[in-house]
């Protein structure tokens, strides 16, 4: 199966770092095979087990076609297998690139044993968009088998150019067309959540709507094997059904995170910085300790920054580290011993909400943050730990 997949952290973790960089690191198990428009294309370990097995498949239909090539119908069938995997290469490069058209970061073109996958980080912010991003790929794949099915025509039967070439139109039709099927995780269920995007102006619903496709797909995708001998006598093997189950899976598992997730970004809208933020005390990074954490307490605020000889704020006090000194060494620490450094992307606009507040702590993690308000003044400090709270506390069924 051909997908690609929008990355935007964990939104049901506020303090999972995501990929601050852009571009993570290679997952374990893949080798790097090259770029494409600068996206690097990885290959998963599996696809060698299924490049194997389609050379042992195709074997026997190889020698049948040209009878007496012995060892050299393995090596035929593992040609048409890199053949295979080069036109799925094409559907995901269709999808990294439309992405970078739209100005969206990709981090990886990956070929695995069930097809390909390209990561893109972030989502395309139009149902337009998301709608090209999407249906690019299963044209792309119908346009290869459609290029090929009069080749196939012209080549003399009986060849081995003729076999990969019916078996390049055939696979890259099917694989076209299955992923055009109206579901999450396959690209047919994202152009689905773009169309009720565009209806109902809602992404989430367009998403929930996407995944219970998904779900239906992959129980279609179980019962195959039987509806196929049922309605046209075809007895299934063993292999039918292991495939089966293996795609049923796939569709469930990705249909379902789609729902959970969809569900829990609904929610985050409800998060605003402002609201969450906590009072704050305002002093000098000489004070000491003990001075400040009885002006706090005095002032009921729950939290302390720390400011420069300018009177700018450069650091905030980290309350686990006030936690972890002893009460006696308090009066002689001075309060900036304890604070961490105000640097980029610790200092928040004091009306950030949603969706950008939990994305911007992801790409620095930390456990404070600094809210200023338009003109620079403090309004109050971010703590993760109370965003964890209300977001678990928003996130329960209602």
């Amino acid at each position: 199966m051909n997908a690609y997949s929008p990355g935007t952290g964990d939104p049901s973790r506020p303090g999972d770092p995501g990929d601050p960089g852009g571009r993570p690191s290679r997952p374990p198990g893949t080798l790097r095979i090259g770029q494409i428009g600068g996206i690097d294309v990885l290959v998963r370990t599996s696809w060698l087990l299924i490049a194997l097995l389609i050379a042992i498949t195709l074997a026997p239909v190889a020698e049948h076609a040209v009878p007496g090539l012995g060892g050299w119908a393995y090596v035929a069938g593992l040609a048409f297998a890199v053949l295979l995997y080069l036109s799925v290469l094409l559907h995901e490069a269709s999808h990294a690139l439309m992405a970078q058209r739209y100005g969206l970061p990709v981090r990886s073109i990956t070929l695995h044993f069930l097809g390909g996958a390209t990561e893109i980080g972030g989502e395309p912010d139009t149902p337009g968009r998301e709608f090209g991003v999407s249906v690019v790929g299963p044209l792309t794949s119908l346009a290869v088998g459609l290029v090929a099915l009069p080749v196939a025509l012209v080549i003399p039967d009986g060849t081995l150019l003729d076999l990969a070439a019916k078996g390049l139109a055939w696979a890259n039709l099917v694989v076209g067309l299955l992923n055009l099927v109206p579901g999450l995780p396959l690209d047919g269920g994202r152009v689905l959540r773009a169309a009720v995007w565009k209806v109902t102006g809602n992404p989430h619903q367009g998403t929930i709507v996407a995944g219970w496709g998904g779900r239906v797909a992959a129980v279609v995708a179980l019962a195959y094997p039987f509806l196929g001998e049922l309605f046209f006598g075809m007895r299934p093997s063993v292999s039918d059904y292991v495939v089966s189950v293996i795609i049923a899976l796939f569709l469930w598992s990705g249909a379902s995170g789609a729902i959970v997730s969809a569900k829990v970004r609904r929610r985050l809208p409800a998060l605003r910085a402002r609201t969450l933020a906590r009072r704050t005390l305002a002093v000098a990074g000489d004070l000491p300790l003990a001075e400040a954490v009885r002006m706090a307490h005095d002032e009921q605020a729950g939290s302390i920054v720390v400011l420069d000889s300018t009177g700018l704020p450069f650091g905030i006090v980290n309350e686990a580290a006030v936690l972890a000194t002893p009460e006696d060494r308090r009066p002689w620490l001075p309060v900036s011993s304890v604070s961490r450094t105000l640097e980029p992307g610790l200092s928040l606009s004091a009306d950030i909400s949603g969706e950008p507040m939990i994305m911007a702590m992801q790409q620095r993690p930390a456990s404070e943050y600094l809210l200023l308000n338009t003109d620079g003044s403090i309004f109050g400090v971010l703590v993760t730990e109370d965003v964890d709270k209300a977001f678990a506390a928003g996130a329960q069924p209602g």
